[in-house]
């Protein structure tokens, strides 16, 4: 690690940088292979699990505020957790059932009643 005593040093080492860098981007011959290519695609992808990151803790944040604020006290969820409307669904389905049977009625057709007693008429062969 590089330990500087003042500051006359600091601006000496900034400047040096700073000539280094201006001296590669004025070089107009191609470099054959560039590893600030790297470096910025490293910097996207970073970029991007962040911005993912930031948007799964804000809907993760959201979901558990709006659970909070839902409360006990709530009709719905009063609703829910008792064991009331069981009994009221059962209550209307028989109340249902009873009325249905009633208007249930059966027609008997008198022809198509099983008679033992009478034959059936045989087709007679010729």
């Amino acid at each position: 690690m590089l330990v500087l005593s003042n500051t006359t040093a600091t601006n000496s080492l900034l400047s040096k940088l700073l000539q280094d860098y201006l001296e590669q981007t004025n070089n107009s011959a191609p470099s054959p292979v560039r590893s600030a290519g790297t470096n910025l695609e490293i910097i996207y992808v970073l970029m991007m699990l962040g911005l993912f990151g930031v948007f799964t803790v804000g809907v993760m944040l959201t979901n558990i505020r709006a659970r909070r604020l839902e409360g006990s006290q709530d009709p719905y969820n009063t609703y829910i957790a008792t064991d009331i409307w069981h009994k009221k669904d059962r209550q209307y389905f028989q109340a249902k059932l009873i009325e249905n049977y009633k208007l249930c009625c059966v027609f008997e057709n008198q022809l198509a009643v099983e008679q033992p007693g009478m034959q059936l008429p045989e087709a007679k062969s010729s």
